[in-house]
């Protein structure tokens, strides 16, 4: 036990795994804040969509060689967040139906674009790590992390001052519609924070598996507790525990850092349903 504790010190001695801890922190923070509203309101496939999104605009970036990224694949996502909920509404094309059409697009388009125009001598590696999370946590630049706090800043403000708005449109559209309430202000506004959050975990866990930030920890929370405060409390705490915890694993056993971190979220999500039977 000694030497696990002096080589957690050793580890954490160095600057970009103190940067590594720090935006892990927050993004699990902003996603289960988020992924709450959106399991409730049957949203999590957005999460699911902008996924594959957020791999055919990084495809995109690395094509153009793109120093910064973020600068495409951040207003793509958004773009796409909005046009997944917009289209999703139509009564012409089902939800289902929409979110196919793009991730799958954006998957095929992005893998074409990588192979056309690969730069690298390692095509499959550099789609793997895309696509399941690689180092590049570890690699993270002060401005990186700055960016990270302030969404997770953004989100705060944003739950604490429409929360009794976000509540209504999460349980009750129609009603929080017939009282005046412009729903569909917040579901956009939901949508877009919602992109901007899957774009940052691309960096913790990959574009496939960061979903799996918003989705779990919600469904975790809701076995043990029924208020909407409950629930949103425990899911944040229960994905920064899980989220610090796969990412320590993942550096002292070597592991990769997103499937390590999905799957200590997965037996979070276990022993949560246990315990729910139970109690």
């Amino acid at each position: 036990m000694d030497n696990l504790f002096s080589q957690l010190a050793l580890y954490f001695s160095h600057e970009f795994v103190v940067y590594a801890l720090i935006v892990s922190v927050f993004i699990a923070f902003c996603a289960s804040l988020l992924g709450v509203t959106l399991v409730l309101k049957r949203f999590s496939f957005i999460g699911d969509g902008l996924s594959h999104v957020a791999f055919g605009a990084v495809a995109i970036a690395s094509v153009m060689q793109l120093t910064n990224q973020a600068l495409l694949v951040t207003p793509i996502t958004v773009i796409c967040a909005v046009l997944i909920l917009k289209t999703g509404q139509n009564a012409k094309i089902r939800g289902d139906a929409v979110i196919a059409m793009i991730s799958v697009g954006s998957l095929a388009v992005g893998y074409l674009l990588m192979n056309v125009f690969s730069t690298s001598a390692n095509l499959a590696g550099d789609v793997c790590s895309t696509l399941f999370g690689s180092t590049a946590i570890l690699t993270l630049s002060l401005t990186e992390v700055l960016l990270s706090i302030a969404l997770a800043v953004v989100i705060i403000v944003f739950f604490t001052l429409f929360y009794h708005k976000i509540f209504a449109v999460t349980f009750d559209e129609n009603f929080a519609v017939a009282t005046g309430m412009r729903a569909g202000v917040y579901n956009t506004l939901l949508a877009m924070i919602t992109a901007m959050v899957i774009v940052l975990a691309m960096n913790l866990v990959g574009s496939l598996l960061s979903s799996a930030l918003i989705v779990f920890p919600a469904l975790a929370a809701m076995r043990l507790f029924k208020s909407f405060r409950g629930v949103t409390i425990f899911s944040v705490v229960f994905s920064v525990v899980c989220c610090v915890l796969g990412l320590l694993i993942a550096i002292i056993a070597g592991t990769p850092v997103g499937a390590t971190i999905v799957t200590v979220d997965i037996v979070g999500f276990l022993v949560c349903f246990v315990l729910g039977l139970v109690l």
